[in-house]
């Protein structure tokens, strides 16, 4: 079975950084696909990064240049380094897997979730 724990997760103020982690079991190796999803109060969930199964990465607009994504392999462990971080940013982040991906930052693509880290950004 496949289980997901996201951590790392606080408050901060605007221009400072956090890094999300995500430890991921059940899989036989480490050829999934994985990504850092958020959802602010009264708005949908939407893709952050992604990392398909050859390891190639993708960004939400919204993020490029600030954040970054990470697969830690011997570690069965997925990072989420987040810099400069707006109040916009404040949402639940939660990381997700599948093993096919076609779009990595389309939430009804993963069947797999973590239950969720609380990332607030204010003064």
């Amino acid at each position: 079975q496949v289980m997901l724990v996201e951590s790392g997760g606080g408050s901060v103020q605007p221009g400072g950084s956090l890094m999300l982690s995500c430890a991921v079991s059940g899989y036989s190796d480490s050829r999934y696909c994985v990504g850092w999803f958020r959802q602010a109060p009264g708005k949908e969930r939407e893709g952050v990064a992604a990392i398909d199964r050859d390891g190639s990465t993708s960004y939400a607009d919204s993020v490029k240049g600030r954040f970054t994504i990470s697969k830690d392999n011997a570690k069965n462990t997925l990072y989420l380094q987040m810099n400069s971080l707006k109040p916009d940013d404040t949402a639940m982040y939660y990381c997700a897997s599948d093993l096919w991906v076609e779009a990595g930052l389309t939430v009804t693509e993963y069947m797999y979730w973590g239950q969720g880290t609380q990332v607030t950004v204010s003064s």
